[in-house]
């Protein structure tokens, strides 16, 4: 009889546990639904330039490493997303800034190609208020940004330019140094803004354009601190008190992002997330990489498409230990903590090398709600 009603307990307290859960998810749901989503950061324009690659088709992440495309978007509920124009860094030179402005366009082109082939289910997004206005009509937002200041070069009105192309926030640099300032994972070089920098977060601010500190050294942050005269973003960036890696942003960074009235957007990268276990096959492999193949803006399409290929037959051999939404959940409660919930979002940085466990692409983006709602 004794066991008989230690194994009714248990079953009673599992059904309440599942039934615990099940409101919970539906609770998560309802909030998902309602909420206006937006993702501040994808670097999803690298597959759009791809000859092969539609955006209106759903694509299976397992097997093509695609994290974003418009069925997956709607199945994520996800309103709006940040299609970011990132050029990689090459030789600063007259050459090379032409090469790079070259090929910013021509993504451009590519961005404006597909939404004027979609009218129907994509709309072209420039300002905060676009976004309730396209979720309204049953469409999906897209916003655009450019992700290392490179295309410029040393020309002020190439931001114009830009701006004009629907640019509406510019990553200053990405990881190496540019003629704008300093890179978190590049030497000391300008000290933080360059001169020229100084010039172009203010003409970035005359215009418009948001100023974002996610690749910046902690001495080009807090100069652009310094000098903005409107908040700034740091549109996929973790916090260093988490993951101490260096393009993370340290609880004085973050004190300070809450003075300017800006906002961190956490990332969902995993090496940005927890510290990356040891994988020294997965690390040779990937070094051989780089040193086959070099920058990325060096390359042909056919060798883009090549390395591609290349990376993901890496995570095939040597999958990496990915971090998970409760990974994510505690860097976002650890910015609510520190500087308030009015300074945190979400930039997934999904194509460009981020995913999580439990959040593999955009469709899952409602795992993150339920996290937080847990």
């Amino acid at each position: 009889m004794r066991i008989t009603t230690i194994l009714l307990a248990a079953v009673l307290s599992v059904a309440g546990c599942s039934d615990k859960d099940t409101r919970l998810e539906k609770k998560a749901a309802r909030i998902h639904d309602a909420a206006l989503t937006v993702d501040s950061h994808v670097d999803t324009p690298l597959r759009l330039v791809r000859p092969g690659f539609d955006f209106m088709e759903r694509h299976d992440p397992q097997e093509q490493y695609s994290r974003v495309d418009l069925p997956r978007m709607k199945e994520g509920g996800m309103d709006g997303i940040y299609f970011a124009v990132y050029v990689d860094q090459g030789e600063r030179t007259v050459e090379g800034n032409q090469n790079a402005l070259n090929r910013a366009l021509m993504i451009c082109d590519t961005i404006d190609a597909l939404l004027q082939r979609h009218p129907d289910e994509l709309e072209p997004a420039t300002r905060a208020k676009d976004l309730k206005k396209i979720a309204r009509s049953g469409k999906r937002a897209i916003y655009m940004s450019m992700e290392n200041g490179y295309p410029i070069g040393n020309d002020l009105g190439l931001l114009d330019t830009f701006y004009k192309r629907g640019i509406r926030y510019v990553t200053l640099v990405h990881v190496l140094n540019n003629d704008i300032c300093d890179s978190s994972n590049d030497t000391l070089e300008h000290g933080g803004l360059s001169p020229f920098g100084e010039k172009v977060v203010e003409k970035m601010n005359d215009l418009g354009i948001m100023v974002d500190l996610s690749h910046a050294s902690d001495n080009t942050f807090r100069d652009v601190i310094e000098l903005s005269r409107a908040p700034v973003i740091a549109s996929h960036s973790c916090t260093k008190a988490l993951c101490d890696n260096p393009r993370n942003l340290s609880d004085d960074l973050l004190l300070k992002l809450k003075e300017n009235g800006g906002v961190i957007q956490i990332c969902l990268y995993t090496n940005y997330l927890k510290t990356p276990e040891p994988n020294p096959k997965r690390d040779s492999a990937l070094r051989a990489i780089r040193e086959k193949y070099g920058d990325w803006g060096s390359m042909t399409d056919t060798q883009l498409r090549d390395r591609t290929w290349d990376r993901i037959a890496v995570d095939r051999e040597f999958p990496e230990n990915l971090a998970s939404v409760k990974d994510v959940a505690d860097h976002i409660d650890h910015v609510v903590e520190l500087i308030g919930i009015d300074h945190v979002g979400i930039g997934t940085d999904f194509d460009g090398g981020a995913a999580l466990a439990d959040c593999y692409d955009v469709s899952q983006m409602g795992n993150i709600t339920l996290e937080l709602v847990r």
